[in-house]
């Protein structure tokens, strides 16, 4: 696994966890949707750039901007109105933030706008399947992380179901790769997610957080993004804005377990419990 990942101009040193920041600018987003998008104005920059500079800040050193909402039972959006959300708040993020700007998207023209407005990192739940998507992320010389969903987001929690769920996510990871292999992406630019929350049941991410270190896909490195998530709220019988504590103890599960990026809302909080696990760590190997 290479320790380094070159995102447009940045590099992150992947020796250490970074933590990545999500700056949602849709109006329905499950936990924090509306907060940075006016109806009838788009984004709202100013509110996203507090945000941001807050993210900043505590630590973050990639700030992930998504403009169409994948909870489970949303509506799919244009690609028009995927480009007016993210590529305005791209273009702000990089004029003024000194990281790693990255874009939550599966659509072709919005990764190759993205691009060209200066983001790093593709993040895509869909595993770049959609059409174009591949082809558009390896012109763009981007890193692009992977992630597994079953089903779509419309009805991915209407009944998942698996045999084995590590097993059959790690198989699906390692076609997505081959495909992006393929494609002429290199394997040093790609990452890989086993996508909590989409299209798995409570039992189902409570197994994949348990056995994280054993999901082996070429080496690549692995994103994590538990954040606020119904499977929090289901064990901790808490609404969204209650799941804090939760969603820490599931950054030291996946930090121990082997995660190198964690996706995630609370930044500040975030940052200290990945420092301390990572001392752990250290300590131990020593």
């Amino acid at each position: 696994m290479s320790k380094q990942l070159v995102c447009n101009d940045k590099v992150l040193d992947l020796s250490r966890v970074q933590v990545m920041g999500i700056l949602n600018v849709t109006p329905d987003s499950f936990s924090d949707g509306g907060r940075l998008y006016q109806s009838g104005n788009g984004v709202a920059l100013d509110q996203l750039l507090r945000k941001a500079e807050a993210m900043v800040s505590a630590g973050a050193s990639i700030l992930d901007v998504g403009g169409e909402s994948t909870r489970p039972g949303a509506a799919p959006i244009s690609e028009q109105e995927e480009l007016d959300r993210v590529i305005p708040a791209i273009e702000t993020l990089k004029r003024e933030f000194d990281v790693v700007v990255s874009m939550d998207t599966s659509n072709a023209a919005v990764i190759c706008a993205g691009a060209e407005s200066g983001a790093g990192f593709i993040n895509d739940v869909r595993g770049l399947s959609r059409k174009g998507a591949i082809a558009a992320a390896a012109t763009t010389g981007l890193p692009v992380c992977l992630m597994h969903m079953q089903g779509d987001p419309s009805t991915m929690q209407d009944c998942p179901e698996y045999v084995s769920v590590v097993d059959e996510v790690q198989q699906y990871l390692i076609q997505r790769v081959k495909c992006c292999l393929d494609a002429g992406i290199k394997q040093d630019a790609i990452v890989i997610d086993p996508g909590f929350g989409f299209g798995k049941t409570l039992e189902h991410n409570l197994a994949l957080l348990n056995r994280l270190e054993t999901l082996d896909v070429y080496g690549l490195p692995l994103l994590i993004g538990t954040s606020r998530k119904s499977m929090i709220g289901n064990v901790l019988d808490r609404p969204v804005d209650e799941r804090l504590h939760g969603s820490l103890a599931t950054v030291a599960i996946s930090v121990m377990k082997g995660a190198r990026i964690v996706r995630v809302h609370d930044v500040e909080e975030t940052i200290d419990v990945v420092r301390m696990t990572e001392a752990v760590l250290l300590e131990k190997r020593g």
